[in-house]
């Protein structure tokens, strides 16, 4: 099974060892500053790594209906990974400045597309200053124009608004919304037009998933505290969302560090969902399952 995590030390000897082939990527971002993580880059990264954004990079065109960070086609994105050196025996090594949460992202992504080999930098930024780490200053490389295009197949489960709103009847599957409380229950809304949560949804916020200086909990705790939650609910009947398929991610991920394998992902989640007015919305609580 492909390493989740990696601590600082580990990649700090990878990148030392001139016959291992690692890409590093920087997903520094912030969902209220677009400019934030670019900014940090050039302040200061891992030596070798490349910038992402995720506004940019790895987002799809937003047309109103589809949410805020909707994929990109599949094709195009790989194509886009293939030009920056994501090849089949490549070690690719995620981070960013919070939770994890854009890292968590990215790492999905690439599973997505079929690269198992990746992992997230446990920690991120901060953690590899505080081990010492080499830092890097400068713009962004220019990028190499994208491979051709070719057919890939979908590596990671994946459910659509359609399939979720049967599931309100069907029950085939149970969501899991990985925002705040607050945001879960309606009681704020600071990112999306309108506030309450799917109906039917359990919430466990993504921010749960981490120790105060950012590093993820054991995988023992993680899987009592998702249980806690899902109760008798197998992983292969988890739908994870969010506010817009970033931190949902997180949760995903996070469960796979638990053990808790194979859950599906909502890529369009709150945002895409709230924007049509036929869709219901729910309040408050839910029933445990």
């Amino acid at each position: 099974m492909a390493q989740l995590l990696l601590e600082p030390e580990q990649l700090q000897s990878m990148l030392a060892d001139d016959t291992l082939r690692v890409v590093v990527f920087d997903v520094r971002h912030d969902l209220a500053d677009h400019a934030a993580g670019r900014q940090a880059y050039e302040q200061g990264h891992i030596p070798s790594a490349i910038y992402l954004d995720h506004e940019r990079d790895l987002s799809a065109p937003k047309n109103g209906r589809n949410g805020r960070h909707p994929l990109p086609e599949l094709p195009a994105f790989a194509a886009q990974m293939a030009s920056l050196g994501v090849q089949p025996g490549v070690q690719v090594v995620v981070y960013d400045a919070g939770n994890s949460m854009f890292a968590a992202h990215l790492w999905w992504m690439l599973r997505w597309m079929g690269h198992y080999q990746v992992a997230v930098l446990n920690g991120g930024w901060q953690a590899w200053l505080a081990a010492n780490g080499g830092v890097e200053t400068g713009a962004p490389a220019d990028r190499p124009a994208p491979a051709a295009q070719k057919a890939v197949s979908i590596s990671m489960p994946v459910v659509d608004a359609a399939a979720v709103l049967a599931n309100l009847t069907q029950q085939k599957f149970v969501v899991l919304d990985a925002r705040a409380q607050n945001r879960y229950r309606g009681e704020t809304e600071p990112m999306d037009p309108v506030a309450g949560h799917i109906p039917g949804a359990l919430n466990r916020p993504n921010s749960l998933n981490c120790q105060p200086d950012g590093t993820f909990k054991s995988a023992a705790q993680l899987r009592d505290e998702f249980q806690a939650v899902l109760k008798r609910t197998p992983a292969d009947r988890v739908v994870h969302q969010c506010g817009s398929g970033i931190t949902a991610c997180h949760n995903l991920f996070a469960m796979e560090l638990a053990g808790l394998t194979g859950s599906a992902l909502y890529p369009g989640s709150w945002s895409e969902w709230c924007s049509d007015p036929d869709r219901p919305v729910a309040t408050g609580d839910e029933p445990a399952v």
